[in-house]
């Protein structure tokens, strides 16, 4: 039951929201974060595009360029295996960069079928990813989300769970509604039933609701670990050391 936790960019070059912060600034921010969840244990990170809200269905090539070079500083100072997800959904970008600079897994949100977002109608490129990970010889892994947050879906959690597990990614992830809504346990065991990938949890996750999820396969976290759970504060490591504790005690029931 490994604890990911979420590193969230500040805006970066091509979102509407940069205003000039300069890669400096933004990467120091990260680095603090990193350092803050290895310090209370976590096992993994992912870095996000997240302060590039709105979101572009692709990211732009600047903001890609961006990303490269921070993804690849971070990787240098980490001591924990770091992910990436390129929002809203370019897993192309992501895997590119991860194959650039080393890292171990992305996120993708929108791997397969349709998802009716914020962003419009986003439809998966599971093929498209596959193929590109076979041109790159690279040996990155794909953690597909199953009805991503902020999105509307045609099918069922199950049915769209046994879709994706057919087009061959490597984990699942499992969301709330939105950023740091919970998950529905039930949801957790509809999705354990059909798929024997491993299945991660991926908003919503406290000390206070972490048993609810003894089945999960790992715990993907940003809101929870933040100071005051506001998305734009910084980890606290403390907060990484109570949800690393009580994650541990759950693998051991």
């Amino acid at each position: 039951m490994p604890l990911i936790g979420m590193i969230h960019l500040h805006p970066l070059p091509g979102s509407y929201r940069y205003r000039g912060e300069g890669m400096t600034a933004i990467l120091d921010a990260a680095l603090r974060d990193l350092d803050s969840l290895e310090v209370g244990g976590a096992d993994a990170a992912i870095v996000e595009n997240f302060g590039d809200a709105p979101f572009a269905k692709f990211a732009p090539r600047e903001t890609i360029a961006m990303m490269t070079v921070i993804v690849q500083e971070i990787i240098r100072t980490a001591h924990i295996p770091v992910g990436v997800n390129v929002l809203r959904n370019d897993g192309m970008a992501a895997l590119a960069i991860a194959a650039a600079v080393g890292a171990a897994f992305i996120r993708v949100n929108v791997f397969s079928g349709v998802a009716f977002t914020d962003q419009g109608v986003i439809e998966g490129n599971a093929r498209t990813l596959l193929e590109l990970r076979n041109r790159l010889h690279c040996e990155v892994k794909i953690l597909a989300d199953v009805h991503v947050k902020h999105a509307v879906h045609l099918t069922t959690i199950e049915e769209a769970a046994i879709d994706i597990t057919r087009n061959y990614p490597d984990g699942l992830i499992i969301s709330g509604i939105g950023t740091g809504k919970p998950v529905l346990p039930e949801d957790l065991q509809r999705v354990k039933q059909v798929t024997s990938l491993p299945v991660f949890i991926g908003s919503g996750v406290r000390t206070d609701n972490l048993s609810t999820y003894g089945e999960a396969d790992g715990f993907i976290v940003g809101t929870a670990l933040k100071e005051g759970e506001t998305i734009d504060a910084p980890i606290i490591p403390k907060l990484v050391y109570a949800l690393a504790e009580s994650i541990a005690r759950l693998r051991a029931t």
